[in-house]
């Protein structure tokens, strides 16, 4: 996986990208002294990556959000400090976007900035078990309503298809034929195949490039 300062994950609602964009996060920590992990989701999903301040702190990673993340209020509010991991270039920067195209709103306004550094991965994030990103095609279709939406061009592919704690290799598997499909259409690279750990030895996915996820689990 080609790295870049700022890695940006995008998707459909439930696709996943906020476990992902956690565990990355928390992956990044291990080679960088300085990281940065931004929730641009405003669209108040169930899942947000406050959820996860405690282990990020005790790691080292910062977390920037909205003052009502995980409040039950619906408030476009994006704090100032979301702009300094942005312009800090010993930062190691990743965003959560909030899913589909109305979630990728916010993250249009930091576009100009992103493109003058050139150093950025934006990367679709997809669950073919989801409804509405079945197929490639419908996948496409989302992407392409994303990156309108904000201005920028997705680099990569993430597959995150899974069925929660019930995947098995074989549901993973069964879907890279789509997976493939998906890049090319879009003539984009997989980047990764995500998989909770439990998984991520097994032999048969062994000609996969998996990135093993711990599960992260909203408080009750």
């Amino acid at each position: 996986m080609e790295h870049k300062r700022i890695t940006v994950f995008c998707g459909h609602y439930g696709s996943g990208k906020t476990n992902i964009a956690v565990n990355y996060a928390l992956q990044l920590r291990k080679t960088h002294d300085k990281v940065a992990i931004i929730d641009l989701d405003i669209v108040n999903p169930y899942f947000r990556t406050k959820d996860s301040e405690d282990e990020l702190r005790q790691a080292g990673v910062e977390l920037i959000c909205s003052d009502y993340a995980g409040s039950n209020l619906d408030i476009p509010a994006l704090p100032a400090a979301m702009m300094r991991p942005l312009a800090e270039r010993d930062t190691q920067c990743v965003m959560d976007i909030g899913g589909d195209d109305r979630g990728a709103v916010a993250l249009g306004r930091f576009a100009d900035q992103i493109k003058a550094e050139n150093d950025c991965q934006m990367l679709f994030v997809l669950n073919f078990f989801r409804p509405l990103t079945g197929t490639p095609e419908e996948a496409l279709c989302v992407m392409r309503e994303i990156e309108a939406a904000c201005g920028l061009r997705f680099t990569g592919i993430v597959n995150n298809s899974n069925l929660g704690p019930a995947t098995t290799p074989r549901d993973v598997l069964a879907t890279a034929e789509r997976t493939a499909r998906l890049c090319e259409l879009s003539s984009l690279p997989l980047v990764m195949t995500t998989v909770w750990e439990a998984l991520a030895g097994d032999p048969a996915l062994r000609n996969e490039p998996v990135f093993p996820l711990r599960l992260q689990r909203k408080p009750v």
